[in-house]
């Protein structure tokens, strides 16, 4: 299974390419619960603070600022410590 991919500190240049402000904006309070990725997504934290905990992996925490790739099959739970507002978009 592949893992979780993240570009931390991607520049605005780099965002714009990709059209990621273009995408749907997604929010979530504090909160836990399980999910599992169907698709993959791709996404841009505009705010918030997560640990991801895939099955069998290590804890990945992500935040503001970060592009992420969840891989397609990918089960986890997702706590979120701070709301989340993130561009996103499934492959």
């Amino acid at each position: 299974m592949e893992k979780i991919k993240i570009q931390r500190a991607v520049d605005e240049k780099t965002l714009k390419e990709k059209g990621v402000f273009d995408w749907p904006v997604w929010t979530k309070e504090a909160s836990e619960f399980p999910w599992t990725y169907d698709t993959g997504e791709t996404c841009y934290f505009l705010e918030g603070e997560v640990t991801v905990i895939p099955e069998n992996e290590a804890p990945v925490s992500i935040g503001k600022g970060d592009l992420v790739t969840f891989p397609r099959g990918m089960a986890c739970v997702w706590k979120v410590h701070k709301n989340v507002k993130k561009h996103y978009r499934f492959e």
